[in-house]
């Protein structure tokens, strides 16, 4: 099963981990483009008339280093949202594990471990976690929670899962647990492609995911309710609760912030 992330319909997101090569010629450009900013900070700090001792020289060095290989891609990943510029160029993005769009703390973690995995061993280590992980993960992305996905290509579209009208009722006032995504994403497949089933192993596969749907149910739907009904109630249900869960948080947040943005102690807002 591809991993990725389930949605409260069981739709697996296009979050698929992009390929070593990929990855590779990204980091090849990532290189380039920082060897580049290394020399010209280098040219740039040699024309400027300062008379520094052995340790001064020393310090300055460290520090350019550590501005080349920690300070530049922490603040480049960070600020494109784990789209370096090799990574723009590849079609690919750096995210954290559940989907979402890295911060300072995991570029960070990427960046300071790259030092060791990227450049002190020449790429060594993070070749090696990399074709070993499933995911194609060096060991900054294991330690900062990320993998790299690809952003190119069209996932399929899926239809829509509707709510049986004879069911709205008791799915409305049922107690529907969170799914396991891998659970999820079987009965979102299931019911994309009961038509191409054979009668028999439709029954079959049907029966088998309803049992362990109704597991995270309560109330069961009533008796006689035919399974395909039953798993497209729980999924629709689970879509719905979702998005209005999401809505409700907009709007606690919209209001939130219109209440800082509020003069405090009752003064009242002026008027434009």
């Amino acid at each position: 099963m591809d991993e990725g992330i389930v949605t409260g319909e069981g739709v697996l997101l296009d979050t698929r981990p992009t390929s070593f090569a990929s990855r590779f010629l990204a980091s090849l450009i990532d290189v380039a483009a920082l060897a580049v900013a290394g020399l010209a900070v280098v040219i740039l700090v040699a024309q400027t008339p300062l008379s520094l001792t052995s340790t001064g020289a020393r310090i300055l060095s460290v520090v350019l280093i550590a501005v080349v290989t920690v300070v530049l891609p922490t603040t480049v990943e960070t600020a494109t949202r784990g789209r370096s510029l090799g990574k723009l160029a590849m079609g690919i993005r750096i995210v954290r594990d559940d989907g979402g769009p890295v911060r300072f703390r995991q570029a960070f973690i990427r960046a300071l471990v790259g030092v060791g995995e990227l450049w002190l061993t020449v790429g060594s280590v993070a070749l090696i976690c990399s074709i070993v992980h499933p995911q194609g993960k060096r060991v900054g992305d294991v330690l900062a929670g990320t993998y790299a996905i690809r952003l190119r290509g069209r996932a399929p579209t899926r239809a829509a899962i509707d709510m049986p009208p004879q069911l709205a009722a008791w799915a409305h006032s049922a107690d529907v647990r969170r799914l396991p995504d891998g659970l999820a994403l079987s009965v979102r497949q299931f019911l994309g492609r009961t038509s191409t089933l054979h009668p028999a192993s439709r029954v079959q596969l049907g029966t088998d995911l309803a049992t362990q749907v109704a597991r995270y149910v309560a109330p069961l739907p009533p008796a006689g309710t035919h399974p395909e009904y039953f798993l497209a109630a729980v999924l629709a249900e689970r879509r719905d609760r979702e998005h209005a869960a999401a809505l409700r948080s907009e709007q606690r947040a919209a209001a939130e912030s219109a209440m800082l943005a509020r003069l405090p102690h009752a003064v009242p807002d002026p008027v434009d």
